[in-house]
């Protein structure tokens, strides 16, 4: 490689590096207790479990599930209705003041066979992992927050291939895996950022490219909306959102969704007038039963008063890749030794990104002195630009 051209890319290195790195470490931070947020929700106390029952226990009506939630918070509104990946025993019901997109929420916990009440009020909207959360997904700035750490997700990855286009040269010269010990601290430094570096690559390409799909999830929806549902509700032009005394049980209605769709799981119910749905269905979003399609949903409108479907559109490819980068971006595929590998290499991940970070400091410090040639006989472009 001409001594040029690696100039270029060591210049594209050092800047798309030094102006993602502190945000690429505190989502590397935040994401850490994210990987383990079921495990630690137990720990807090956040996590509910349905008491033990024979398999066989018949589920009550959603609508007296419904009943008992509103009765909780008779001045909020019904925004989502789900269940969890790991049981069908619990309904979670969202509400909200308004069916608009908003942090003011409570969640009311049912057992789905008893509809006994498991939690009143339990909030997701305050606490550690909340915090934590928020400054991973979107630094407390809602959408823009979010393009802005797409962004730096961005840069992460220019960073990644600039680097492996330095990296093949500077390994021509030294075997793999080598760290200088008898060189000066700095070039010490230097061979485990290159070495954790290239070790780490494939994985931190991976979490990087998901995270910044990720960012785009809202704006991703509401293109799906307008591109897939527009010809759907069309009839529809008009009319004003149903009124909950006009509308039909939502039970009929996930019944004739599943009906729909043999063979799915539900994942959850987005009602009239809300941001996965019409102002006029219940949208039912069901999931496959085989590990990677349970992270795919299918959406099913069903006319809020009359129960009957109005269409069942297949995902397209944008949002098939939005849902399957959601679980991969946080090792939710495998279980827990995925947890741990993607914990181990978010730590090695931390190394790499706080060691550039202190080379480029060193650098300055270090411009000043005689450059150490006594084993690689001239300096090589990664001792130049970290």
């Amino acid at each position: 490689m001409q001594s040029h051209t690696i100039k270029i890319w060591a210049w594209v290195h050092k800047w798309s590096s030094l102006i993602c790195t502190l945000f690429m470490l505190l989502l590397c931070l935040t994401g850490l207790p994210l990987i383990f947020h079921h495990e630690i929700g137990h720990l807090l106390g956040t996590e509910v479990e349905a008491p033990a029952m024979p398999k066989d226990t018949p589920h009550a009506s959603l609508d007296k599930v419904l009943e008992l939630a509103r009765a909780q918070h008779p001045d909020r509104i019904v925004q989502f209705v789900s269940k969890s990946d790991d049981t069908d025993d619990i309904w979670y019901v969202t509400m909200t003041h308004t069916p608009a997109n908003t942090d003011d929420f409570r969640t009311v916990i049912v057992d789905a066979r008893t509809t006994e009440l498991l939690a009143p009020q339990l909030r997701f909207d305050e606490g550690f992992m909340w915090v934590m959360f928020r400054l991973h997904v979107d630094l407390f700035a809602g959408l823009p927050g979010k393009l802005f750490l797409g962004f730096m997700g961005l840069l992460l990855l220019v960073a990644i291939v600039s680097g492996v286009v330095l990296y093949a040269p500077f390994m021509r010269k030294l075997e793999f895996g080598t760290v200088r010990r008898e060189r000066t601290a700095r070039v010490k430094w230097l061979d485990l950022h290159n070495l954790l570096g290239i070790v780490t690559l494939v994985w931190l390409f991976v979490v990087g490219a998901t995270g910044m799909i990720n960012t785009w999830a809202d704006l991703v929806i509401k293109y799906w909306q307008h591109d897939q549902l527009s010809s759907v509700l069309a009839p529809y032009q008009g009319q004003p959102t149903v009124a909950l005394a006009e509308r039909a049980p939502v039970q009929q209605s996930l019944d004739a969704a599943m009906q729909q769709v043999p063979g799915s799981k539900l994942s959850f119910i987005a009602f009239p007038g809300t941001s996965y749905s019409s102002p006029h269905h219940n949208t039912v979003f069901l999931r496959g039963d085989e590990p990677l399609t349970s992270k795919l949903l299918r959406p099913v409108l069903v006319d809020a008063k009359t129960s009957a479907v109005t269409a069942a559109p297949q995902i397209p490819w944008y949002l098939t890749a939005l849902l399957v980068s959601q679980p991969l971006h946080f090792g939710d595929y495998g279980g827990r030794v995925m947890q741990i590998i993607w914990a181990l290499l978010d730590i090695a991940s931390i190394f790499v990104l706080g060691t550039g970070l202190y080379l480029w400091l060193k650098k300055g410090r270090a411009a000043a002195q005689p450059v150490d040639r006594k084993l690689a006989g001239k300096t090589t472009p990664q001792e130049a630009t970290p």
